[in-house]
């Protein structure tokens, strides 16, 4: 009789629900935030996209530099304190915004907030977890994560009703949540103590950096090109808007999303224990090319919903995994640098791929960008049968 599979940490579980409470905060804005910008401020949709693009761009350049600090310091928590309380702080100011650039600034704060806890929180769920439990813990941390995206615009969508299509006040409810996100880091995750060897590495030396292998930097090539394929969540909604869905309504787009990508997130993760991550990955992208294709298609009915459920479907196969694939091909002393790198690639992808669907959605319309979507998809599922991914292999 096989033993049973030890239970995840409860440090695991308290992080999940640390990004659950902040993803609620940040969703309640996030889905309501490309229609106040264009229908509340004016702007256009390149802007929409340049500045989603940005913001998200600058995250992931900052988990860099939180990552190498977090693997040099020897510590991951106090790095996620400080990002996660910039994330709490950045809300009051959606609410005060009154320009497009304001907006910028916000989430240009927002998510140096993100960038900074990322890298250090993701390597700190890697040194809790066993390395045979690291695809379930990452998948745990996903799904609640996801949860909180979805109850965020839930919550927005009621909000939006009850007070009349008020975006502000929405806005000005979404800092409890943050706060409440903050206090659960501080008092209920306690870092694991590290051997005094594997303190003060200088992870930037060139020494160092040689100890990340050759499958690490195929996961760090895929995963980039991967994001090009991948722009912002944001033109989901303007696709549902423009076939008329009302604004008040407009948060269900998320909600419809973030509910496929946190009930597979979990099963996903622990299906990358035990199955080829190049397998999981590659039907990934195939989500992801029927995602594009459905949203291409229609702006409404059941091919536009149908699209928005396979997005967040391929989040599930996805996201989780290629955590686990650099956690797994990178050295436990330079899991912070190792993340921050990966991320860097990630977020020129994003600010390149969300700029270029904002250009095309202008200049040819919202098919042509989503169509874009699709072969880039393909683009990277020919990139998955290159002989360097075999040093990958199974998980470990």
């Amino acid at each position: 009789m096989q033993a049973a599979r030890p239970r995840l940490p409860a440090g695991i579980w308290a992080l999940g629900f640390v990004s659950l409470l902040m993803d609620v905060s940040s969703e309640m804005i996030h889905s309501l935030l490309p229609v106040f910008l264009v229908t509340g401020l004016g702007a256009s949709t390149l802007a929409v996209g340049l500045i989603e693009g940005a913001a998200e761009a600058t995250a992931q350049i900052v988990k860099v530099f939180s990552g190498v600090w977090s693997d040099w310091l020897g510590r991951r928590k106090p790095l996620a304190v400080l990002g996660y309380g910039l994330g709490a702080a950045s809300k009051p100011l959606f609410a005060l915004a009154s320009s497009a650039g304001m907006v910028l600034g916000a989430r240009l704060i927002d998510r140096v907030g993100k960038g900074i806890r990322g890298a250090p929180r993701d390597a700190l769920v890697a040194d809790l977890a066993s390395p045979e439990q690291r695809g379930a813990a990452f998948g745990l941390r996903q799904a609640l994560d996801t949860v909180g995206a979805f109850l965020g615009p839930l919550l927005a969508v009621a909000l939006m009703l009850l007070w009349a299509n008020d975006f502000r006040a929405v806005f000005w409810v979404a800092v409890i949540p943050g706060v409440l996100s903050v206090a659960m880091l501080w008092f209920g995750v306690r870092e694991p103590d590290r051997p005094p060897a594997a303190k003060r590495v200088n992870p930037i030396r060139r020494e160092s950096l040689r100890q990340l292998p050759g499958a690490y930097w195929w996961v760090v090539g895929l995963g980039a090109v991967f994001t090009l394929a991948r722009f912002s969540e944001a033109f989901l909604v303007l696709r549902a808007q423009q076939g008329g869905l009302p604004i008040a309504w407009a948060p269900l787009v998320l909600i419809a999303m973030n509910l496929v990508y946190s009930i597979g997130a979990y099963p996903f993760g622990k299906l990358a224990d035990t199955m080829s991550h190049r397998v999981l990955l590659a039907i990934g992208l195939a989500v992801l090319v029927a995602a594009d294709l459905a949203l291409a298609a229609s702006d409404r009915g059941v091919l536009l919903w149908t699209g928005i459920a396979l997005w967040g479907l391929h989040m599930a196969l996805t996201q989780g995994l290629l955590a686990t694939m650099v956690a797994d091909t990178a050295p436990a002393a330079l899991r912070g640098t190792a993340f921050g790198v990966f991320n860097l690639a990630s977020g020129f992808a994003l600010l390149v791929a969300s700029g270029l669907a904002g250009w095309l959605w202008e200049r040819f319309g919202a098919a042509a960008t989503f169509g874009a979507g699709a072969v880039l998809c393909a683009l990277a599922l020919a990139l998955m049968a290159s002989p360097g991914l075999a040093r990958i292999g199974r998980p470990a």
